[in-house]
């Protein structure tokens, strides 16, 4: 068990060590737990060591030079310069907020970045300026469309957060697939199977393997399968990667580079720069009242929260579990699995920085 501050910590020492300036290394940390706080495990520290394997393979610059490289009022294009996603996506959300000030709302796509980790993060930004958040971005094509045996889309996840006047925000963060591969990542590590619908085989077929990603199958769309929507997932993750990817200038379908995850590491030729991102803040003044808006959101929220419920459950609003789990980490500290405190120690060593169980 460990505190979140200890992590936090950790976490900056070691993008410090690799070379990030003081404050985005903070900003880099701060968004990493963020997800261990959130329960969001698969997306967490967990990823540390991926990031420095970036660094190591050459595809991660420490000290980008993050730039608008197009824009008009309400949209704009943010060069990444291969910079870590975890600081190049809440200054390119700096850039679609500042523009939604301005003339409603913001919209920005990137290139030329990393993987960002929670999409949720990103979006929940705008919260603190009374608006809208949107994020979004491709990922290394680990998924399979509908009916295709080749890998051609990322987990691709959507976030929004919408705020709320008495009850807490609403906040969906989802990725288009069935599970976003960090789960597979995490019953890899306890040497358990996957549940059926989750990935395919080499040769199409549904697996409980949760190696089967890296043995030559595939992750499946929201859906999982034609008969249950499986379409809907696809035409969802496509979205996603045509904003964050074609939209941008990035790299898109076949050609986003891998993230340090599913054994593969070396990016082929691609089509554009490096990982994309799509981002959007819009002003609820630009609407209605904000004032109106968020009553509104109080009453929406309170009714499907107050929906009768099969018998041992509830209706939950998206956002509810982070919420919970995040209250609970926050003062009981947050699991960490031995395989990912292996990683961390193996982190402290190479760079000399102390690691301890410290709960």
């Amino acid at each position: 068990m460990y505190q979140a501050g200890y992590l936090k910590h950790f976490t900056e020492e070691v993008f410090l060590a690799i070379g990030c300036p003081e404050q985005e290394a903070k900003l880099a940390a701060q968004v990493l737990v963020s997800a261990d706080l959130r329960g969001v495990d698969s997306h967490g520290i967990a990823r540390l060591a991926g990031y420095v394997r970036l660094y190591d393979h050459g595809r991660l610059n420490p000290k980008p030079e993050i730039k608008v490289v197009y824009e008009t009022p309400s949209t704009a294009v943010v060069d990444g310069d291969r910079g870590l996603g975890l600081v190049v996506a809440p200054k390119a959300m700096e850039v679609a907020m500042e523009k939604a000030e301005k003339v409603g709302s913001g919209w920005v796509s990137v290139r030329n970045s990393n993987h960002f980790g929670i999409a949720g993060y990103h979006a929940m930004l705008a919260l603190e300026k009374e608006m809208i958040g949107w994020t979004m971005t491709n990922a290394a094509p680990l998924v399979t469309p509908t009916f295709s045996l080749e890998k051609l889309l990322g987990t691709n996840p959507v976030a929004v957060a919408v705020p709320a006047l008495e009850e807490p925000p609403f906040v969906a963060d989802f990725a288009s697939t069935a599970v976003a591969y960090g789960k597979f990542e995490i019953l890899q590590r306890k040497g358990l199977p996957a549940p059926l619908g989750w990935a395919q085989d080499a040769e199409g077929n549904a697996t409980t393997d949760s190696n089967a990603v890296k043995s030559g199958g595939g992750l499946l769309p929201l859906g999982s399968d034609r008969e249950h929507g499986s379409h809907k997932g696809y035409g969802l993750g496509a979205i996603v990667d045509i904003f964050s990817g074609v939209l941008s200038g990035a790299n898109f379908g076949p050609w986003v580079p891998p993230f340090a995850t599913a054994g593969f590491m070396n990016a082929q030729e691609g089509v554009g720069l490096g990982t994309g991102h799509f981002l959007g803040a819009m002003r609820i003044d630009g609407f209605r009242p904000a004032e109106e808006f968020k009553k509104d959101m109080d009453k929406w929220i309170r009714a499907f929260r107050g929906a009768k419920a099969v018998e041992g459950q509830k209706v939950l609003i998206p956002g509810d579990p982070e919420r919970e789990a995040e209250a609970d980490r926050f003062t009981n500290g947050i699991a960490l699995l031995e395989p990912v405190v292996l990683s961390l120690d193996e982190l402290a060593k190479r760079f000399n920085i102390p690691f301890e169980n410290n709960l």
